[in-house]
């Protein structure tokens, strides 16, 4: 499964979860359900920029800064093949961002900077 489609699934299952067909959800929104249907289906990329993505976030009912809003930014960004500026913009938490893709790739870490990104982890 490619990125855009874990994205599409994911709205899709929150869209059904709300009781709407495509048709409905986009007559309701004022969105284009060719356009919706390909994002869905992962043949297109998730809507991009933060605004956009609080947009959709709010029409299967997400709330910012929860669990599942999370995983839905992420998504969206993951899919676009970039990292959320509130992780670029953190000096800390760039800093660890090699140790995360040597660990996400099966590399060894050193103990002593997997101990820092756990104290990380823990701090935030």
């Amino acid at each position: 499964m490619d990125r855009n489609e874990m994205f599409g699934e994911f709205f899709k299952r929150k869209r059904k979860e709300l009781g709407f067909t495509l048709r409905g959800f986009c007559q309701k929104y004022g969105l284009d359900p060719g356009n919706l249907s390909r994002i869905e289906r992962g043949l297109a990329p998730p809507p991009q920029g933060r605004k956009l993505l609080l947009q959709y976030a709010g029409f299967i009912g997400l709330k910012p800064e929860t669990d599942e809003w999370y995983e839905f930014y992420d998504l969206a960004y993951a899919a676009s093949g970039r990292i959320p500026k509130e992780i670029m913009d953190n000096n800390e938490l760039t800093k660890k961002l090699p140790i995360v893709f040597r660990t996400l790739r099966g590399q060894k870490v050193p103990d002593e900077k997997l101990d820092d990104l756990i104290k990380l982890i823990k701090e935030s």
